[in-house]
């Protein structure tokens, strides 16, 4: 078999003209050979006849293993068939066996009606955010996109519990005006997985009117809508950007997305601000009655007034020591209420573990501490209530009419 160099010249010299008996003489070859390369249309390639390998035998058992399971691990394969060599070459064919038995899932091209569905992520920016105590942490950001107008509302939120999940969603629901007849989430925990919803979603969505739908796993298409906005975020909003503090993001970010509404998008043709009122045209209205969201519990205010709320302590009036109160949180703000009265009210915290105290209460307390240690004062004998016993005597009826007895 000729080389690859030796196949070329033989080619180029025939163009130019060269007999084929004088090229064969020139390069040492048979004419056949010469005649064979100038008809060829493809160069020459080595193409070793396969044979059996140590992997051979082991394949049908192989085959049948993934045929029954598809994504089972080479090294659980190795182990089931007794393989006893090379890990890595037995990983190698199980790579290309491994396709054959994998079912196919089809991805269709997705079409969106007006006011029909809201894709909802969590997007975690690359950037820790400054918090109260001096500590950074990568947070949350909410974001919602209409799948039809591609109109973006985005809110970072303290943690990804379902308290500011729901928060955090009807923030941007009430920015867009209008519910979406569908709310496409991911099986994000706070939210819900499979059939399971998390505590207080069914009610929620309930109050909205609207349908939640999660995503079954390995369903990328069906929120690629979001998906796509989320690494356009990272690559457009985020170089060159810094942040003094979780409000500070929000400003930023929301000033930036009313830009980036804007812009004409290229799948759509145009721009976001265009299609948001068709798409408002489609949703449901806001719902009549006030939601009540947030962080709610109902104790009874020990020695020690203060009120968790996540991980953080919240100081209270003592003055209700002893009582119950209803402590209510939202993103902003913690309220603690007695008896329908406000006896503390405090800026939400964002870092962890943090005590937040209000002076007056610290003040409260150490004049209501100071009252309770006085001694109490005795009462003067000669001030004490003397009964006539005579008065025994008339209750149990052992005097006579007219007082004796």
């Amino acid at each position: 078999m000729i080389t690859l160099e030796d196949w070329a010249l033989i080619r180029r010299l025939a163009a130019d003209g060269v007999p084929k008996a004088r090229i064969a003489q020139q390069l040492g070859i048979s004419r056949t050979t010469v005649i064979k390369a100038v008809k060829s249309q493809a160069p020459p390639r080595y193409e070793r006849t396969p044979g059996p390998t140590s992997f051979t035998v082991f394949e049908p058992a192989v085959r049948a293993l993934l045929e029954e399971v598809p994504d089972m691990p080479a090294t659980v394969l190795a182990e089931r068939v007794g393989w006893a060599g090379s890990i890595r070459w037995f990983s190698g064919n199980v790579r290309r066996l491994r396709p054959e038995n994998r079912p196919i899932d089809p991805a269709d091209r997705l079409t969106w009606s007006p006011g029909d569905a809201v894709q909802c992520d969590l997007w975690f920016p690359p950037r820790r955010i400054p918090l109260e105590d001096g500590t950074t942490k990568l947070l949350p950001v909410l974001v919602m996109t209409a799948t039809h107008s591609r109109f973006m509302t985005a809110r970072m939120i303290p943690t990804r519990t379902t308290q500011d999940l729901l928060l955090g969603s009807w923030e941007l629901i009430q920015q867009l005006g209008r519910v979406p007849r569908r709310l496409i989430w991911d099986n994000e925990a706070g939210i819900g997985r499979g059939h399971r919803r998390a505590e207080g979603v069914a009610s929620f969505m309930g109050t909205l009117a609207t349908k939640l739908v999660l995503l079954p796993p390995r369903d990328p298409e069906s929120k690629g809508v979001i998906e796509r906005r989320n690494g356009w975020y990272e690559t457009s909003f985020m170089p060159g950007r810094s942040f003094a503090s979780p409000a500070d993001f929000n400003g930023q970010f929301t000033t930036w997305l009313t830009i980036a509404n804007a812009r004409v998008v290229r799948t759509i043709k145009a721009a976001p601000v265009d299609l948001i009122d068709a798409d408002r045209a489609g949703m449901l209205p806001l719902p009549p009655v006030p939601l009540h969201l947030g962080w709610r519990n109902t104790i009874r205010l020990g020695r020690d007034y203060y009120v968790r709320v996540d991980t953080n302590d919240y100081s209270v009036d003592p003055t209700v020591i002893g009582a119950m109160v209803q402590v209510s949180a939202d993103l902003e703000r913690v309220r603690v209420r007695a008896q329908g009265r406000v006896v503390a009210e405090h800026a939400r915290v964002w870092a962890r573990g943090t005590t937040v105290t209000d002076p007056a209460h610290v003040h409260t307390a150490a004049r209501l501490r100071k009252q309770f240690q006085q001694p109490r004062t005795v009462m003067d004998e000669r001030d004490d209530l003397v009964r006539d016993l005579g008065e025994y005597d008339r209750a149990f009826g052992l005097t006579s009419t007219d007082g004796s007895s």
